[in-house]
C-alpha cells in the first residue's frame, strides 16, 4: 500500500510529538534550541501546513534520535509535499473532497456504512450522475460530470495491486431507493453484486427488519491508515462533509460500525438479499 504526502504529514507530526515528550522538553524549549517557535513547531506536531526538513533533522538530534530514526522522519518531511492526482485538475474541486481524495490514496481498510445511497466508490456512472444531479440541483450539467469523473477516478484505487480493504453496510432503504429509474437501479445493483465477489470487498445489507440500530443519524465512513493514529472519520452532511479524528470520536464511529456489521445479515444472504431486489425493480 502506498504511503501518500497526508499520511506522511499526519505520521511525521506523531513522532515528533513522541520524540520530543521522551526527550522531557516543553514546545517553547525544542523550538528554541533550533531556532523556531512554540507556534510553528506546535503547527509541526499538529500536522499542519508545511514542514522544512532541516528544520526535523535538527529536532531529531536535539531529541537524541537514532540516526535511523532521523533519517526516516528526514525523508517523511521530504514526501510530505508531493501531490495526488487530483492536484492537476482543470476543475477546482470543493475542499472537504479534496481532503477525502487525499486520505482515500493513502488508506488500507475503509468502513462504510450507507443509508441513503451506495457507497460512491461502488457506484456506476450513470447511478453516480443521478445522485449528484439530485443533490446539487443548482449545478450545471458540466459541473455534474466533473465530480462524477472524480468519483470515477476515486474507484480507480480498488484496480490497485493491492487495493485497500472495502467493508461496506448498506441500509436496505438505499437498494430499495429508485435513483435514476429503474434501468439505473438496476444496473447498479448488478454492479454491486459483481464487486461483492472481490475478495477485499465485503457488503453487507442492514434490513428493514432489524429496526432501531447504531447509526440512525445518517451514513459515514472510517478511513483507516497503517497505523491507529492515521485513522478518520468522515460524516456525511449537507453540502459537504466533516472530517473527525479525536481517539473519543474515531472509538465511537468504529463502535457503530461493529455493531451495524453484528446488525447486518451474512455475506451470503446480504448477496441473496441484493438479487431479490435488483429482480424486483
Amino acid at each position: 500500500m502506498p504511503v501518500g504526502p497526508t499520511t506522511r504529514r499526519r505520521q511525521l507530526g506523531a513522532d515528533l510529538r513522541r520524540l520530543r515528550e521522551l526527550a522531557g522538553l516543553t514546545l517553547e524549549e525544542a523550538g528554541a534550541r533550533v531556532g523556531i517557535s512554540k507556534a510553528t513547531l506546535s503547527r509541526y506536531e499538529t500536522k499542519e501546513g508545511v514542514v522544512k526538513w532541516p528544520a526535523v533533522d535538527a529536532l531529531c538530534r536535539e531529541y537524541g534520535a537514532t540516526d535511523e530514526e532521523r533519517l526516516a522522519l528526514v525523508e517523511l518531511a521530504k514526501g510530505a509535499r508531493i501531490q495526488g492526482w487530483w492536484r492537476s485538475l482543470a476543475d477546482p474541486i470543493p475542499e472537504s473532497m479534496n481532503l477525502m481524495l487525499t486520505l482515500e490514496d493513502e488508506v488500507v481498510r475503509e468502513d462504510h456504512y450507507a443509508c441513503m445511497y451506495v457507497p460512491g466508490l461502488l457506484q456506476t456512472r450513470a447511478y453516480a450522475e443521478a445522485v449528484h444531479r439530485a443533490s446539487e440541483v443548482q449545478c450545471e450539467e458540466r459541473e455534474v460530470q466533473h465530480m462524477v469523473d472524480i468519483r470515477m477516478k476515486r474507484q480507480e484505487l480498488l484496480e490497485r495491486e493491492d487495493p485497500p480493504h472495502l467493508w461496506a453496510v448498506i441500509d436496505e432503504a438505499a437498494l430499495r431507493r429508485q435513483v435514476g429509474g429503474r434501468e439505473v437501479m438496476r444496473e447498479q445493483l448488478t454492479h454491486l453484486l459483481t464487486m461483492a465477489e472481490r475478495s477485499r470487498i465485503t457488503v453487507q445489507v442492514l434490513p428493514f427488519d432489524r429496526g432501531a440500530h447504531a447509526a440512525a443519524v445518517g451514513s459515514f465512513a472510517v478511513l483507516r491508515g497503517q497505523a491507529p493514529e492515521l485513522d478518520v472519520v468522515y460524516v456525511d452532511l449537507l453540502g459537504g462533509g466533516l472530517f473527525m479524528e479525536k481517539p473519543e470520536e474515531l472509538e465511537r464511529y468504529k463502535l457503530a460500525f461493529e455493531y451495524l456489521s453484528a446488525q447486518a445479515l451474512d455475506f451470503e444472504s446480504s448477496t441473496d438479499l441484493i438479487d431479490r431486489i435488483s429482480k424486483e425493480t
